[in-house]
Formats: C-alpha cells, structure tokens, sequence
C-alpha cells in the first residue's frame, strides 16, 4: 500500500536525507520518497504501520498523514527503471575514454597495457569529477544516500569529486604512482561497500556516479564500474 504524509521541520535537502534514510529503516516500509514540497512523504509499505511508529523514527520532525481526500496528485522524481537505454550516457562515455586511452599508443607497436589502464583512469577519473563538479549540491545530496563515509559525514560529498579530480591528474602525470594507487583502493574500495549494500537491499536510490546530471539508478552496472577501477589499481600496484 502507499500512504502520503506531511512531514514538518524540513528545512534542506540533508533533513530529506535523514527522514529518508530513517523512515526506510522501519520494518514493513518498502520504499520511501521524500520531497521538500507538499506532500513530503509518500511511503510504500507491506502492512500498515501505527503513525507513532513512523515518527518515533524521525524523532525532531513531525509527521502526519494526509487523509486520502485530501492527498493532491504531485510529481515525484522516480528513479527510472533499469534498461540499456536509461545507461547509454554511462555506456558512451566509459566507451569514449576506453578508445581515447587505446589511441593515446597509435599506431600500437609498443602498445603497454599499463599504460593504457593508466591513461583510462585518468581520463576515468577527470571525467567522472566533471560531472560531479557540475551541480556539487545534488552529488552530495545523492551521495549521501548511500555511501558509508558520507551518510555519517556529509562533507565527504562535497570534497569526493575534488579527490576524484586529483587522482586523475596524478594518474595522468604520472606522479607518485604506487600512492596514487593506494589511495585509489581505499576511496573506490570504501565506495563500493555502500553501493554493494544498496542493491543487496534491493533500494531504489539514484546512482551519483555522473553527479546530478543523469538520473541513473543504482545497479550491478556500479557495482561493476567500482570495482574494475579497484582490480586495476591493485594490478598496478602488483605490476609496479
């Protein structure tokens, strides 16, 4: 069943943050959206759950439901379904940098792996960074939903792209290479756990791998983008 609510003490895309993450750790709530505008909460649950119960969750906020004759007919931002279309901006960008790096070596005769993992992560990176750096405010905001790092602290949102940004500078220079790819692990291997998480509990979230400026869900696709740049940075490291 789905249920709307108005949620009062909002003031700011972290409140619907925290309501969200809140409201969705109850159990028998399956999905819930939340929004700054009337109506702020539209919750899908398995059974139906005691009002007191929901707000003892948000504690500070205040939450009431809106009788059915009164609920008005908004519009959600609904994550899209998960489809080869809904990636193609994904697909064609990962595909751009994989040929850029490749013809980086024309005409191949000494053609280097290593090289090549490193120019793809260094374009991987600045790209990703672009995006992100585009509208900060919304990665953050996305961010937060699901990392582990930046669900306890906020700020990591806002300073993950700017790293993102010099880890692709470094991999594109070639500087410290063997920290390059430590941090590497670390950043990508602590990203990955939150985006593991998410799809193993099956959460309808927005993937904040291209920022604010697609809206992808979060997939096995992620999963597989995370982890990749993780295998390269280790081989390097093994390479080396």
């Amino acid at each position: 069943m789905v249920k709307t609510y108005n949620i009062k003490g909002m003031t700011c895309s972290g409140c619907v943050a925290t309501v969200k993450r809140s409201l969705e750790g109850v159990q028998g709530v399956e999905e819930a959206i939340i929004q700054l505008e009337a109506p702020q909460g539209k919750l899908t649950l398995k059974n139906p759950i005691n009002i007191q119960v929901l707000q003892d969750a948000i504690g500070k906020y205040e939450i009431q439901e809106i009788e059915s004759k009164q609920v008005r007919v908004e519009k959600f931002q609904e994550v899209p379904e998960k489809s080869i279309t809904t990636y193609k901006p994904l697909i064609l960008i990962v595909s751009f940098i994989t040929g850029v790096s490749l013809l980086s070596q024309f005409p191949f005769d000494n053609f280097s792996a290593m090289l090549w993992m490193r120019h793809f992560m260094a374009g991987f990176f600045i790209v990703f960074a672009f995006f992100k750096l585009l509208n900060i405010q919304g990665f953050a905001d996305s961010y937060q939903m699901y990392d582990i790092v930046a669900g306890r602290w906020k700020a990591w949102g806002y300073v993950y792209p700017f790293v993102e940004l010099g880890l692709g500078v470094l991999y594109l220079i070639n500087i410290a290479p063997v920290l390059t790819n430590i941090v590497t692990l670390i950043v990508l291997g602590a990203s990955s756990i939150g985006v593991i998480k998410s799809n193993l509990n099956k959460q309808k979230i927005k993937c904040a791998c291209l920022g604010d400026v697609f809206n992808l869900p979060m997939s096995t696709v992620t999963i597989v983008e995370d982890l990749a740049m993780v295998a390269m940075a280790g081989l390097m490291l093994i390479i080396m």
